[in-house]
Protein backbone atom coordinates (compact mmCIF):
# COMPACT_ATOMS: atom_id res chain seq x y z
CA UNK A 1 0.00 0.00 0.00
CA UNK A 2 1.46 3.72 -0.43
CA UNK A 3 2.57 5.39 2.26
CA UNK A 4 0.80 6.81 4.62
CA UNK A 5 0.97 10.31 6.23
CA UNK A 6 -1.28 11.85 9.21
CA UNK A 7 -0.63 15.43 8.11
CA UNK A 8 -3.90 17.22 6.83
CA UNK A 9 -5.83 14.14 8.21
CA UNK A 10 -8.79 13.77 10.14
CA UNK A 11 -8.58 11.32 13.24
CA UNK A 12 -11.59 10.12 15.68
CA UNK A 13 -10.36 8.79 18.56
CA UNK A 14 -12.69 7.19 21.60
CA UNK A 15 -11.78 7.07 24.96
CA UNK A 16 -9.62 10.03 24.56
CA UNK A 17 -9.62 11.61 27.59
CA UNK A 18 -7.03 8.93 29.41
CA UNK A 19 -4.73 6.30 28.87
CA UNK A 20 -4.21 5.12 25.16
CA UNK A 21 -6.43 7.10 23.90
CA UNK A 22 -5.24 10.09 25.24
CA UNK A 23 -1.90 9.52 23.45
CA UNK A 24 -3.19 8.66 20.54
CA UNK A 25 -4.58 11.95 20.25
CA UNK A 26 -1.15 13.75 21.40
CA UNK A 27 0.80 11.96 19.03
CA UNK A 28 -1.82 11.96 16.31
CA UNK A 29 -2.29 16.06 16.92
CA UNK A 30 1.75 15.82 17.11
CA UNK A 31 1.84 14.48 13.48
CA UNK A 32 -0.39 17.04 12.56
CA UNK A 33 -3.42 15.63 11.97
CA UNK A 34 -6.86 17.37 13.27
CA UNK A 35 -8.25 15.12 15.84
CA UNK A 36 -11.80 14.16 16.85
CA UNK A 37 -12.05 13.51 21.03
CA UNK A 38 -14.87 11.55 22.16
CA UNK A 39 -15.12 10.01 26.00
CA UNK A 40 -18.00 10.71 28.73
CA UNK A 41 -16.10 13.93 30.27
CA UNK A 42 -16.62 16.97 28.19
CA UNK A 43 -14.33 18.55 30.65
CA UNK A 44 -11.47 17.03 30.32
CA UNK A 45 -11.58 16.63 26.43
CA UNK A 46 -11.71 20.34 26.66
CA UNK A 47 -8.79 20.91 28.14
CA UNK A 48 -6.71 18.13 26.13
CA UNK A 49 -8.59 20.09 22.99
CA UNK A 50 -7.66 23.18 24.31
CA UNK A 51 -3.59 21.82 24.86
CA UNK A 52 -3.80 20.13 21.22
CA UNK A 53 -5.38 23.12 19.34
CA UNK A 54 -6.61 22.01 16.05
CA UNK A 55 -9.18 19.70 18.00
CA UNK A 56 -12.71 19.07 18.15
CA UNK A 57 -14.91 17.52 21.13
CA UNK A 58 -17.66 15.67 21.22
CA UNK A 59 -19.14 14.23 24.38
CA UNK A 60 -20.66 10.37 25.01
CA UNK A 61 -21.05 7.81 26.19
CA UNK A 62 -20.67 5.20 23.83
CA UNK A 63 -22.05 1.81 25.81
CA UNK A 64 -25.17 3.92 25.69
CA UNK A 65 -28.07 2.63 23.15
CA UNK A 66 -27.96 4.91 20.21
CA UNK A 67 -24.85 6.94 21.35
CA UNK A 68 -23.01 5.78 17.77
CA UNK A 69 -24.89 7.11 15.59
CA UNK A 70 -25.59 10.19 17.38
CA UNK A 71 -21.69 10.55 17.42
CA UNK A 72 -21.47 9.98 13.40
CA UNK A 73 -24.81 12.77 13.35
CA UNK A 74 -22.49 15.13 15.47
CA UNK A 75 -18.91 14.68 13.68
CA UNK A 76 -21.40 15.34 10.27
CA UNK A 77 -23.31 18.04 11.65
CA UNK A 78 -19.33 19.50 12.51
CA UNK A 79 -18.55 19.15 8.83
CA UNK A 80 -15.99 16.59 9.48
CA UNK A 81 -14.94 13.88 7.21
CA UNK A 82 -12.85 11.42 9.13
CA UNK A 83 -9.95 9.64 7.62
CA UNK A 84 -8.71 7.57 11.01
CA UNK A 85 -11.34 5.98 13.23
CA UNK A 86 -9.33 4.52 16.33
CA UNK A 87 -11.89 2.68 18.42
CA UNK A 88 -9.91 2.23 22.02
CA UNK A 89 -12.95 3.20 24.76
CA UNK A 90 -13.75 -0.31 26.35
CA UNK A 91 -13.31 -1.05 29.80
CA UNK A 92 -12.73 -4.82 31.33
CA UNK A 93 -13.32 -6.06 35.15
CA UNK A 94 -11.61 -9.09 36.45
CA UNK A 95 -13.50 -11.69 39.01
CA UNK A 96 -15.70 -14.35 38.84
CA UNK A 97 -18.04 -14.33 35.96
CA UNK A 98 -20.84 -15.18 38.66
CA UNK A 99 -19.99 -12.18 41.20
CA UNK A 100 -20.03 -9.75 38.54
CA UNK A 101 -23.11 -8.24 38.04
CA UNK A 102 -24.41 -8.59 35.02
CA UNK A 103 -25.24 -5.40 34.01
CA UNK A 104 -21.30 -4.68 34.11
CA UNK A 105 -20.79 -7.65 31.83
CA UNK A 106 -23.47 -6.52 29.22
CA UNK A 107 -21.55 -3.11 29.39
CA UNK A 108 -18.55 -4.35 28.71
CA UNK A 109 -20.28 -6.22 25.51
CA UNK A 110 -22.17 -3.07 24.32
CA UNK A 111 -18.70 -0.95 24.76
CA UNK A 112 -15.92 -3.40 23.29
CA UNK A 113 -18.08 -4.81 20.73
CA UNK A 114 -21.04 -3.16 20.10
CA UNK A 115 -19.98 0.31 19.59
CA UNK A 116 -16.77 -0.74 18.18
CA UNK A 117 -18.77 -2.24 15.37
CA UNK A 118 -21.49 0.16 14.50
CA UNK A 119 -18.65 3.47 14.17
CA UNK A 120 -16.74 1.04 12.12
CA UNK A 121 -19.84 0.47 9.78
CA UNK A 122 -21.24 4.12 10.08
CA UNK A 123 -17.82 5.65 9.18
CA UNK A 124 -16.28 2.87 6.78
CA UNK A 125 -17.91 4.47 3.42
CA UNK A 126 -16.24 7.78 4.20
CA UNK A 127 -13.01 6.51 5.08
CA UNK A 128 -12.98 3.75 2.19
CA UNK A 129 -13.55 7.53 -0.26
CA UNK A 130 -10.69 9.31 1.70
CA UNK A 131 -8.29 5.91 1.56
CA UNK A 132 -7.92 6.16 5.52
CA UNK A 133 -8.49 3.34 7.70
CA UNK A 134 -9.43 1.71 10.94
CA UNK A 135 -7.33 1.65 14.21
CA UNK A 136 -9.00 -1.22 16.69
CA UNK A 137 -8.01 -1.42 20.37
CA UNK A 138 -7.71 -5.39 20.98
CA UNK A 139 -5.66 -6.89 23.22
CA UNK A 140 -3.05 -9.30 24.21
CA UNK A 141 -5.92 -11.23 25.52
CA UNK A 142 -7.79 -11.60 22.65
CA UNK A 143 -5.12 -14.76 21.65
CA UNK A 144 -6.07 -16.82 24.54
CA UNK A 145 -9.66 -18.04 27.00
CA UNK A 146 -9.28 -15.98 29.99
CA UNK A 147 -10.75 -17.66 33.45
CA UNK A 148 -12.05 -14.45 35.93
CA UNK A 149 -11.38 -12.08 32.80
CA UNK A 150 -14.00 -14.47 30.68
CA UNK A 151 -16.50 -11.63 28.94
CA UNK A 152 -13.40 -8.93 28.59
CA UNK A 153 -11.10 -11.35 26.85
CA UNK A 154 -14.16 -12.51 24.91
CA UNK A 155 -14.83 -8.89 23.41
CA UNK A 156 -11.21 -8.64 22.69
CA UNK A 157 -10.37 -12.11 20.50
CA UNK A 158 -14.06 -10.57 19.02
CA UNK A 159 -11.93 -7.33 17.61
CA UNK A 160 -9.05 -9.12 16.96
CA UNK A 161 -10.95 -11.71 14.46
CA UNK A 162 -13.06 -8.74 13.24
CA UNK A 163 -10.45 -7.01 12.04
CA UNK A 164 -8.12 -9.37 10.91
CA UNK A 165 -11.74 -10.00 8.50
CA UNK A 166 -12.14 -6.29 7.61
CA UNK A 167 -8.00 -6.19 6.84
CA UNK A 168 -8.30 -9.01 4.22
CA UNK A 169 -11.94 -7.56 2.99
CA UNK A 170 -10.79 -3.83 2.21
CA UNK A 171 -7.25 -4.09 1.58
CA UNK A 172 -7.91 -4.27 -2.15
CA UNK A 173 -9.69 -0.95 -1.90
CA UNK A 174 -7.32 0.95 -0.20
CA UNK A 175 -8.19 1.30 3.03
CA UNK A 176 -6.49 -0.17 6.27
CA UNK A 177 -7.60 -2.02 9.20
CA UNK A 178 -5.40 -2.88 12.09
CA UNK A 179 -5.57 -4.96 15.50
CA UNK A 180 -3.50 -3.18 18.16
CA UNK A 181 -3.23 -5.48 20.81
CA UNK A 182 -1.41 -4.24 23.86
CA UNK A 183 -0.29 -6.14 26.99
CA UNK A 184 -0.75 -4.15 30.30
CA UNK A 185 -0.28 -0.81 30.13
CA UNK A 186 0.12 2.54 32.42
CA UNK A 187 -3.58 3.74 32.39
CA UNK A 188 -6.57 3.69 34.40
CA UNK A 189 -7.32 0.25 32.89
CA UNK A 190 -6.78 -1.38 36.53
CA UNK A 191 -8.77 1.11 38.61
CA UNK A 192 -11.93 -0.91 37.46
CA UNK A 193 -10.36 -4.18 36.39
CA UNK A 194 -9.26 -4.35 39.66
CA UNK A 195 -6.12 -6.36 40.99
CA UNK A 196 -4.93 -8.42 37.78
CA UNK A 197 -2.41 -11.01 38.47
CA UNK A 198 0.97 -11.01 36.50
CA UNK A 199 -0.03 -7.49 35.56
CA UNK A 200 2.49 -6.06 37.12
CA UNK A 201 5.07 -4.67 34.81
CA UNK A 202 3.38 -2.10 32.43
CA UNK A 203 3.80 -0.35 28.88
CA UNK A 204 3.67 3.16 28.55
CA UNK A 205 0.86 4.37 26.36
CA UNK A 206 3.25 6.51 24.35
CA UNK A 207 5.24 3.09 23.15
CA UNK A 208 1.53 1.45 22.25
CA UNK A 209 0.53 3.98 20.27
CA UNK A 210 4.06 4.66 18.01
CA UNK A 211 3.92 0.77 17.47
CA UNK A 212 0.21 1.38 16.53
CA UNK A 213 0.89 4.05 14.43
CA UNK A 214 3.75 2.19 12.53
CA UNK A 215 2.15 -0.76 12.06
CA UNK A 216 -0.91 0.91 10.71
CA UNK A 217 1.28 3.09 8.16
CA UNK A 218 2.90 -0.16 7.05
CA UNK A 219 -0.55 -1.75 6.43
CA UNK A 220 -0.25 -4.65 9.06
CA UNK A 221 -3.28 -6.43 10.05
CA UNK A 222 -2.20 -6.58 13.61
CA UNK A 223 0.02 -5.39 15.90
CA UNK A 224 1.33 -6.87 19.05
CA UNK A 225 3.02 -4.57 21.81
CA UNK A 226 6.51 -6.11 23.20
CA UNK A 227 8.37 -9.26 22.85
CA UNK A 228 7.49 -11.15 25.73
CA UNK A 229 3.57 -10.26 24.49
CA UNK A 230 4.83 -11.96 21.28
CA UNK A 231 5.89 -15.04 22.64
CA UNK A 232 3.19 -14.93 24.85
CA UNK A 233 0.20 -14.89 21.89
CA UNK A 234 1.94 -18.55 20.39
CA UNK A 235 1.44 -19.79 23.74
CA UNK A 236 -2.07 -21.46 22.70
CA UNK A 237 -0.74 -23.02 19.79
CA UNK A 238 2.06 -24.67 21.15
CA UNK A 239 0.12 -26.02 24.56
CA UNK A 240 -3.67 -25.76 22.87
CA UNK A 241 -6.14 -23.98 24.54
CA UNK A 242 -7.51 -26.18 27.02
CA UNK A 243 -4.17 -26.36 28.48
CA UNK A 244 -3.53 -22.90 28.43
CA UNK A 245 -7.40 -21.97 29.95
CA UNK A 246 -6.51 -24.19 32.99
CA UNK A 247 -3.52 -22.85 32.99
CA UNK A 248 -4.67 -18.75 33.31
CA UNK A 249 -7.47 -20.28 35.65
CA UNK A 250 -4.73 -21.24 38.12
CA UNK A 251 -2.54 -17.87 38.12
CA UNK A 252 -5.44 -15.61 37.10
CA UNK A 253 -7.41 -16.69 40.48
CA UNK A 254 -8.71 -13.36 42.43
CA UNK A 255 -7.76 -12.55 45.40
CA UNK A 256 -10.80 -11.43 46.82
CA UNK A 257 -13.67 -11.10 44.97
CA UNK A 258 -14.84 -7.82 44.93
CA UNK A 259 -16.04 -5.33 41.94
CA UNK A 260 -13.73 -2.17 41.50
CA UNK A 261 -15.58 1.35 40.88
CA UNK A 262 -15.98 1.94 37.40
CA UNK A 263 -13.37 4.74 37.53
CA UNK A 264 -11.30 2.96 34.59
CA UNK A 265 -13.41 3.54 31.79
CA UNK A 266 -12.84 6.82 29.91
CA UNK A 267 -14.40 9.44 31.46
Amino acid sequence: MDAFDFKGKTALVTGASMGIGEAFARELSRRGATVILTARSEAKLAALASELGDAHVVAADLAAPGAAQRLFDAVTAKGLEVDVLVNNAGFGVHGAFGNIPLATQREQVDLNVGALVELTHLFMPVIERRRGGVIQVASTGAFVPIPYFAVYAATKAFVLSFSEALWAEYRPRGVRVLALCPGATETAFFQRSGDVPMADRRARPEDVVRLGLSAFAAGRASAVHGAVNGVMTFVPRLLGREFSAKLMARFGKPKAAVLSSAAGRAT
